[in-house]
């Protein structure tokens, strides 16, 4: 047990943690070979793992926790590109193609995180079809959330638009209490604003004339009027007659 209270699973030979979408979900043989080159820790929040522009020294895998993917401007202006799930490989792309990495990750929770250096991997890849199979996988699924990025900030016409899109895709997730989705948003004001690409003041601008009320239930007739407006782009909820309840940090 560390010092964050999360317990860090030292083998991948005996993890529960894996799932069918984690990228060490791999045959025996393969996660015996990877299992000899990864190196276990736990990180606390708000460690900053990668950083933008740095030349790859390895990759990481994402086993507990959650993580935030970032970029920044020349002027300071931080957008969040999206929040990394456990299974998630980061810094693949920059490992394989030997460019720098693109984004910088920073912990929003203790987290463990397995390393692996850039040599390692890219033999590990190339001795195992099934872990090069699993790689391909993954960036195809960054690209699919990059081009989502680019719709959901490059097609809104406003910023309740791109929040109203924000909160569809967080209720999916959601618990379905009573008829209401709860939806508890580990993230502070700040976060969110970077998520949907605007600044803070903007949100609290924004919040009078917004749909929706972090920490209050969205009633029906609220909630259509999110679906009115990220109708641009296909949603993953059956609304049914739902209410959705979104509490965040301060």
């Amino acid at each position: 047990m560390s010092m964050s209270g999360l317990s860090c699973v030292e083998s991948c030979l005996s993890c529960r943690l894996r799932s069918h979408n984690f990228f060490c979900n791999l045959s025996q043989d393969s996660l015996e070979a990877f299992n000899k080159i990864k190196h276990a820790a736990v990180f606390p929040e708000h460690a900053v793992v990668l950083v933008e522009g740095q030349s790859p020294c390895g990759i990481f895998i994402l086993c507990q926790g959650r993580a935030k993917l970032s970029t920044t401007s020349r002027d300071g202006k931080t957008l969040i590109v999206r929040i990394a799930e456990p299974g998630e490989v980061l810094g693949l792309h920059a490992v394989i193609t030997g460019g720098r990495y693109e984004l910088t990750v920073e912990t929003m929770q203790p987290c463990q995180l397995n390393y692996v250096g850039r040599e390692d991997m890219l033999r590990f890849l190339n001795e195992h079809s099934d872990a090069a199979l699993h790689a391909t996988q993954h960036l195809a699924r960054d690209c699919s959330d990059a081009y989502g990025v680019v719709r959901v900030i490059g097609l809104s016409h406003s910023v309740s638009e791109r929040f109203a899109r924000f909160l569809l895709d967080t209720a999916a997730d959601g618990e379905i209490k009573n008829g209401t989705v709860h939806v508890r948003l580990a993230m502070t004001h700040e976060e969110i604003s970077q998520l949907v690409g605007t600044s803070r003041e903007t949100r609290a601008k924004t919040k009078g004339t917004s749909p929706v009320t972090l920490g209050r239930a969205l009633p029906w007739r609220q909630l259509r009027r999110l679906l009115r407006l990220s109708s641009r782009f296909p949603t993953p909820i059956s609304t049914g007659t739902y209410h959705v309840l979104a509490t965040a940090h301060y």
